[in-house]
């Protein structure tokens, strides 16, 4: 029994250290996060893009520099140039005919705060804003190839007036050389746009172009990065590599090189959205991520076919590129993944390192989601599908235990006998557990293999967008979000703004106390140190886990609730005396003093 405390000790002491990791550096983080969307709220509210200017300008000549050139340039553009509109069920925006570029993207299922009347959340920008932000497809100069389509080129609408799922619309540039470049782009009803791209090579000369793409971003994320979460770069370069993962900072000191690949993607993930270019498959490209500093900085994630294409005279070369820009939805992006072959695209939601958890974790509740309507409702359910998988484990645990109670009285004698001989008392306890075949440690695997899942769930919270914004019941309304409520204030009765240090939440305080009921199911342990923990572990869980979620706090207070039923069950059944109610009379009852 006493091994067993101990081991809760030592497991209680490294979660806490994580807790206190989250109260200390993420706490401030989300206030700073709150604060960030109300201030990107105001901003949105008072400054209003102007994203369909009227009328044409002048075509303007394409770059006719090298790549590196092209990628360098920080993206002005013709103020004036025409847009074409999209309309989808999931995004609103335009393209810019300027460059051809995808630089407005609004997302009309998400809104920048909890409150449905905020504004909806904007992903991509023009270049000339405070929050640029764009993706963009053009073409490098190569032989014969005269003036090339580049970022300041003003392309003609050729067909269509809107792009939507069923109308894609049709734009051409034909330079002073004869060669015609037609683009085709399409989207679905989602957040992927297609890009068909035809040179047609109208001269007597064969000619050359090479194809580029770039996501370039002048400002990062108004929400703060976290330690539990990837956000910057990231690509998948070739059929057989792995995910590549590269921070701001870690592109700030040094541009990152990839060169030779053939298939995969790349972009830019933030907590809840992300980019991303998909070259063709069977192209070979090189690809980099760079943090420019020459005029406005910025950050930019481009590539470049390793060979041009050749166009002989009178014939033309096609080329195919996709492009995402969204919000990251697993459901959505394992479709992606799997129709367009797009590997491991799943991944750029940041699963973790605990992904085959994490997933599956979040697969299952997903799955219970759908028929109950309820995120908060499926963590219930959720929690007792894993405490019946653990189940077998569990009843192991108390079996253990109850053993251990029933040695107890052995125990005691064994330490009378030995007195300060610790390497003999150890010796005889060894022997008397092998005696009667005890083994000291079983009470700890459940707790040991439940702490991943601890860990998973709370990521499945943290990274997930389908719990951002997911309400449970009463004044719950965003799962992903710390429980709102405070009993520094009455829980709202009192007239008073509680500091973030102070919002301790009516769930915290349910999770403290059933935390506090389950350890009183055992023996207080004699030791008065290990006594001391256990009496103020509830207190301090409750002020740590105050600052997480509130979803992993309900799903902690339900946990605790069935692991003091089940243990109950358990108990009983193997002939032990449950000490709750003897240990809460033990808490309240006022001792002696020492001198009676």
């Amino acid at each position: 029994m006493e091994n067993n405390r101990n081991s809760m000790i030592a497991i209680g002491l490294t979660v806490l250290i994580v807790l206190a990791w989250q109260f200390f550096f993420m706490g401030p983080r989300m206030e700073a996060q709150r604060q960030a969307q109300e201030q990107a709220a105001l901003q949105q509210q008072t400054q209003e893009q102007t994203v369909t200017p009227e009328g044409a300008s002048p075509a303007v000549s394409g770059q006719t520099g090298g790549s590196d050139a092209v990628f360098s340039q920080s993206g002005a553009q013709q103020a004036s140039a025409p847009r074409v509109k999209i309309e989808t069920p999931s995004l609103e925006g335009s393209i810019n005919l300027a460059g051809a570029r995808i630089d407005d993207i609004k997302l009309k299922d998400y809104h920048v705060s909890v409150d449905p009347t905020s504004p909806i959340v904007t992903l991509f920008s023009p270049a000339d804003t405070e929050n640029g932000y764009f993706a963009e497809l053009g073409f490098v100069q190569g032989d014969n190839s005269g003036t090339v389509p580049g970022p300041q080129t003003v392309w003609t609408l050729e067909k269509g007036s809107e792009l939507t799922p069923s109308t894609p619309v049709m734009i051409s540039y034909t330079n002073d050389s004869g060669i015609k470049f037609t683009r085709t782009f399409s989207i679905d009803d989602k957040y992927m746009i297609t890009v068909d791209d035809k040179v047609t090579n109208n001269s007597d000369k064969q000619a050359a172009v090479t194809p580029y793409g770039r996501i370039t971003r002048f400002n990062l994320p108004d929400e703060p990065s976290a330690w539990v979460l990837h956000e910057g770069f990231l690509g998948v370069f070739g059929a057989d590599a792995g995910v590549t993962l590269e921070t701001y900072k870690s592109v700030d000191k040094e541009n990152q090189s990839f060169d030779g690949a053939t298939g995969g993607w790349f972009g830019v993930t933030d907590k809840y959205w992300g980019t991303a270019v998909i070259p063709q498959a069977n192209v070979n490209y090189d690809a980099r991520f760079s943090h420019f500093t020459d005029g406005r900085p910025r950050y930019q994630a481009d590539y470049s076919d390793n060979a041009a294409l050749t166009i002989a005279p009178g014939q033309s070369a096609d080329l195919k590129t996709m492009v995402f820009a969204g919000a990251k939805e697993t459901n959505t992006l394992t479709a992606y993944e799997n129709q367009y072959n797009i590997r491991l695209f799943d991944r750029m939601i940041d699963w973790g390192w605990l992904w085959f958890i994490t997933k599956p974790l979040f697969q299952l509740m997903d799955f219970i989601y759908h028929q109950v309507g309820n995120f908060g409702v499926a963590i219930l359910i959720t929690t007792v599908i894993i405490k019946l998988i653990f189940f077998p484990l569990a009843s192991k645990q108390y079996a253990s235990m109850a053993n251990m109670k029933r040695m107890q009285p052995k125990m005691t004698e064994l330490k009378e006998q030995y007195g300060d001989d610790r390497m003999g008392l150890q010796k005889a306890m060894m022997e008397l557990y092998k005696k009667e075949k005890i083994n000291p440690v079983a009470g700890c695997w459940p707790m040991l293999i439940q702490i991943p899942i601890f860990f998973a769930l709370y990521k499945v919270l943290y990274v997930t967008i389908e719990m951002r914004h997911a309400p449970f019941f009463g004044w719950i309304q965003d799962l992903s979000a710390p429980d709102p409520t405070s009993l520094f204030n009455l829980f709202g009765l009192l007239p008073w703004s509680v500091p973030s240090i102070l919002m301790i939440g009516a769930w915290p305080i349910i999770m403290g106390i059933t935390m506090w009921i389950q350890m009183r199911m055992n023996p207080t342990p004699p030791d008065k140190t290990q006594a001391m923990i256990f009496n103020w572990m509830p207190v301090v869980f409750t002020y740590m886990l105050a600052q997480f979620p509130a979803g992993l706090v309900i799903y902690y207070a339900w946990n605790n609730t069935l692991s003091i039923l089940q243990q109950s069950i358990i108990m009983k059944r193997h002939g032990v005396k449950i000490e709750l109610f003897d240990n809460l009379k033990g808490v309240f009852r006022k001792k002696k003093p020492a001198s009676e």
